[in-house]
């Protein structure tokens, strides 16, 4: 079973960076699609990229292309999420997924059979 546990999470000034991680444990990922959603109250939980687990292409949302980066470190059994240039309307619960049953192609939360509990990130104007 794949458990997943995101860490990273809080509180950052408007145009400020942070470091999302989520660390893979329980079953090692091999050829899979992984994936960053997040949440902001009130609202659908929404995609903001993927990318294969092993590096190569990877999908970004509008909203954060240009902003946000997907990379990993396999050794590690670690994927990260570098989010730059935040914004107050990047607040939200930011979860990761792994196993896209759709390839890249897999941008819906209910394409994922994997989740982390999710971690807060707040963006103060």
């Amino acid at each position: 079973q794949v458990q997943l546990v995101e860490s990273g999470g809080g509180v950052v000034q408007f145009g400020g960076s942070l470091r999302l991680s989520c660390t893979v444990s329980g079953s090692t990922l091999s050829h899979t699609v992984v994936a960053w959603f997040r949440q902001a109250p009130g609202q659908d939980r929404e995609f903001v990229g993927n990318s294969m687990w092993r590096g190569g292409s990877a999908n970004y949302a509008e909203s954060v292309k240009g902003r946000f980066i997907i990379s990993g470190d396999f050794a590690k059994q670690t994927m990260y999420l570098q989010m730059n240039s935040l914004k107050p309307e990047d607040t939200a619960v930011y979860y990761c997924a792994a196993e896209g049953n759709y390839g890249l192609w897999s941008r819906q939360p209910d394409h994922y059979n994997y989740w982390g509990q999710g971690t807060q990130v707040t963006v103060s104007s």
